[in-house]
């Protein structure tokens, strides 16, 4: 999968969602693991099929530890949507900017991490990353395909 196109982002921004939740978190490692928590939490309570369950938690992880990592910011906004299109949009905007763009660095064969953006580009029907009109910063986001 490619980041997205613009065609991809207006279809999603066109489809209002049905159910739409957001919580903010300060910058620091161990809001990703709350930031998991709450994701599966919410996805639960919503009836996602596990599958989409599982892949939406391991995405969030990535994206915000990204923003952990990455951020010269204080604090991200996390954002679980689904749309009309039976889609599942995770947004993760922090609100600073980052030193250098994550999609571009390739982790080197003996480097325990830099994998998150490949993760997420296995994953996701489509993703990308955007200026947050939320918060100012960076936005990145996916998107996940629910099959009823």
């Amino acid at each position: 999968m490619t980041p997205h196109t613009a065609s991809s982002l207006e279809l999603l921004s066109a489809m209002p969602p049905h159910r739409e939740r957001w919580f903010d978190l300060p910058t620091i490692r161990s809001s990703v693991r709350t930031a998991r928590d709450t994701a599966r939490r919410q996805l639960r309570t919503w009836g996602l099929p596990g599958d989409v369950c599982m892949d939406a938690v391991l995405l969030v992880s990535e994206l915000t530890t990204n923003a952990v990592v990455h951020s010269t910011g204080t604090g991200m906004l996390c954002g679980l949507s689904v749309t009309s299109g039976e889609r599942l949009r995770i947004e993760v905007h922090d609100a600073g900017r980052t030193a250098a763009s994550p999609a571009g660095a390739r982790p080197g064969p003996d480097e325990e991490s830099g994998r998150g953006l490949l993760i997420v580009q296995q994953l996701a029907t489509s993703w990308g990353t955007d200026c947050s009109t939320r918060t100012g910063g960076n936005a990145v986001w996916a998107v996940l395909r629910i099959d009823p």
